[in-house]
């Protein structure tokens, strides 16, 4: 973890809003495969808004939610007002000892310290349980996702790409999703907004920044005119089991 994670880590709260309005969901697909049969109880770590925990409240499971980030914890409280939501982090999950089936991980686990985080989260864990972790990453490949890629930086994440689990994991598997978001373009520029590149930059790179993305937005020919937006993903996945 390089010193200027805390900070960034720490800083969707002053975006939360934003954080909710543009961030994608993830694709059911994904849910599927990252989770194990039967599984009942299961913790959503680094949950911020609960973009991924509504998806498994669907799904009737009893879930947790735990961030370390209060406003972002209050934006979830709002949609799901029956769900626990938890002040906690990765190094310490204020949960007790094998009291969950699986642990998820959205868009978070490069915020984490493994060599702290991975005791916790097997202890959290029951024997056999599945450690979940899962990524939205843009496709770049199409025309203006691409330069929208320029004006904000590539969607890369070397600890995604390369995640290694230590024991007591094991059976480690990777897994990719290509899918769509809807969005408006008012929810792509809260997409840039809640960005932590762009939350912690001085206030005029920000504002030449978005200001970038809104003459994207208007004259792009795939964009100009646009009420709606297709957004494409691939969803990375990781899982590993908890060795009994």
């Amino acid at each position: 973890m390089t010193r200027s994670f805390p900070a960034r880590s720490l800083s969707f709260g002053s975006e939360a809003a934003a954080y909710e309005r543009g961030r994608p969901s993830y694709p059911p697909d994904a849910i599927d495969w990252l989770l194990p049969a039967g599984a009942r109880d299961v913790l959503d770590l680094g949950a911020g808004t609960g973009k991924l925990t509504a998806r498994l409240v669907e799904r009737g499971l009893d879930v947790v939610a735990v961030d370390p980030i209060a406003e972002m914890l209050e934006m979830l409280r709002k949609s799901l007002p029956d769900t626990p939501a938890l002040l906690g982090t990765a190094e310490d999950i204020p949960l007790a000892d094998n009291s969950v089936d699986a642990v998820l991980v959205a868009q978070a686990w490069h915020w984490f310290n493994p060599a702290r985080a991975i005791p916790e989260l097997a202890r959290v864990l029951r024997p056999g349980g599945r450690l979940g972790l899962v990524w939205n990453t843009r496709d770049e490949r199409l025309g203006w996702v691409r330069e929208l890629g320029s004006i904000i930086g590539r969607d890369g994440d070397p600890m995604r790409d390369h995640v290694t689990l230590p024991e007591p994991f094991t059976d480690v598997e990777r897994h990719q999703i290509e899918w769509t978001n809807y969005l408006t373009p008012q929810a792509l520029i809260d997409l840039v907004a809640s960005r932590s590149y762009c939350i912690m930059s001085p206030t005029e790179v920000r504002t030449k920044t978005l200001d970038q993305v809104r003459t994207l937005l208007t004259t792009h020919p795939a964009l100009a005119n646009a009420g709606g937006l297709a957004l494409p993903y691939v969803t990375v996945c990781v899982r590993a089991t908890l060795s009994t």
